[in-house]
């Protein structure tokens, strides 16, 4: 049964909606830890990686602008198999990253306004938080995009007032780190294990492709709103990390509350007034964690929606709410998952910090597993699909688009390999490790095992016989 998706996204939107995907500030305090040569890092990755991976997504968005987003360009490229599993990794990596997101949320909370609070204290905040999601995400697109909207806007307040903040501390107090030229240069030893970061602080361009179909004009908008959100994303993170680096020492920058720990330093200095710097600052961040999972679950669910409702995954998952025309199943499903981790990770943790690294580390690498398709999909639809128009077209022709695409393939790559280096707050590497690579093993095992039920579905022969 086709559905007729209310045309709500305009340009504006889709810039802040970019913004806000983007721009996550629950990795920023883990990119300023590798020192000053994250800089070095940032610009390194700017024009080897964020511009060419940008302009792809660019000429990918705006000539298949089909609900589904990266589900349908490596579906065109490459069929039905390896785009349900682009499909289901880039959905169910949202469903693992939203508890390590709501850990952040609250462990900034117990930090601003309760700090007595413990680790199970915490989960249950983490729980709430991502039930408040779901809800939020099941709302029709029209309304549930203001919540995004407004999350770039909070965010590059949040970033922009750091950088402010870092400015005057310099001026005022010198550098908090050591600030020469051999600084600036990059340590293999110490930027393997935050590298991936910075990789994964650039992603997600594609994500507003997901709702390809909800867009007023996405041949014209696509392009103009991933160019200039691209230039806007990279000036924010240089900002804030300056802001991070000028006001903490390394050995004080915690990867959870590296931002509001920057702010409450500065507050000291300024009296009654910092109480109430610290709760403003406090309350912003507080609501970039939520406008981070609306943002990704938006796209991510409607991803997994428009695979199941073609019959590649079980066709439950692509129910779509009767008033709303949102992806409820699956977000029901999300916020399960998400519950159930949150749970799981409780148990054996010691600190708020080993299990939100541990879970972003999953996460971060079943979401990069996509990309390794995505680079290749744009070249073989340069040659396989040349007939289809293509309002933008990175320049520079068939050259060019090789060595975006190659460079794209090889940073991914990277970044999927040092996500197995952690970081000093993981102290027992074996298990962390073994998560790792259990978890991602788990998740593809249950991607393929469910495409496989799907596809005998529709073939009319009997699941039970699957497994």
């Amino acid at each position: 049964m086709s559905v007729s998706f209310k045309k709500v996204l305009k340009y504006w939107d889709l810039f802040l909606f970019n913004v806000c995907a983007i721009v996550v500030l629950d990795t920023v305090a883990s990119s300023a830890a590798i020192g000053m040569q994250t800089f070095f890092w940032w610009f390194v990755t700017l024009f080897l990686f964020f511009i060419p991976y940008g302009l792809i997504t660019a000429e990918l968005g705006s000539a298949w602008p089909s609900e589904g987003g990266i589900y349908v360009w490596v579906k065109e490229a490459f069929g039905e198999k390896w785009a349900v599993m682009a499909s289901w990794l880039y959905w169910v990596n949202v469903a693992i990253w939203m508890p390590s997101v709501y850990v952040l949320f609250s462990g900034t909370l117990a930090k601003v306004f309760a700090p007595d609070l413990n680790i199970w204290a915490q989960t249950l905040i983490a729980i709430v938080m991502t039930w408040v999601t779901v809800a939020a995400g099941i709302l029709e697109l029209g309304k549930s995009k203001w919540i995004p909207n407004l999350g770039a806007i909070v965010k590059a307040i949040v970033l922009l007032g750091v950088g402010a903040i870092g400015v005057y501390w310099t001026f005022t107090r010198g550098f908090a780190n050591p600030f020469a030229p051999q600084d600036l240069l990059p340590s293999w030893s110490v930027a393997l294990a935050y590298l991936p970061v910075v990789v994964y602080n650039y992603m997600g361009f594609e994500l507003a492709s997901s709702a390809g179909e909800e867009m007023v004009n996405p041949q014209r908008d696509v392009p103009r709103a991933i160019i200039f959100a691209g230039a806007a994303i990279f000036l924010l993170y240089v900002i804030g990390t300056f802001g991070l680096l000028a006001i903490l020492p390394l050995d004080k920058l915690s990867i959870v509350t590296g931002i509001i720990d920057s702010v409450i330093e500065f507050s000291k200095i300024l009296g009654p007034a910092g109480s109430a710097l610290t709760l403003a600052f406090g309350i912003m961040i507080l609501y970039t964690f939520l406008a981070n999972m609306v943002t990704w679950t938006l796209g991510a669910n409607r991803v997994l929606a428009s695979t199941a409702s073609e019959g590649l995954l079980p066709r439950s998952l692509g129910h779509l709410h009767s008033k709303y025309l949102s992806p409820d199943y699956a977000y029901y499903l999300t916020g399960i998952i998400s519950t159930l981790l949150l749970i799981g990770n409780a148990i054996p943790a010691e600190t708020v910090a080993s299990i939100f690294w541990t879970l972003f580390a999953l996460s971060s690498l079943i979401f990069l597993l996509p990309y390794l398709l995505l680079f290749p999909s744009f070249l073989k639809l340069r040659y396989k699909r040349p007939e289809v128009a293509r309002p933008y077209k990175l320049p520079g022709g068939m050259p060019l688009a090789w060595i975006s695409a190659i460079l794209g393939e090889i940073f991914i790559a990277m970044a999927c390999v040092f996500f197995f280096m952690p970081p000093e707050e993981i102290k027992d590497v074996f298990l962390y490790e073994a998560e790792l690579i259990g978890g991602t093993a788990a998740v593809l095992i249950i991607g393929y095992l469910l495409y496989i039920w799907s596809g005998r579905e529709r073939e009319g022969i009997p699941t039970s016989r699957v497994g």
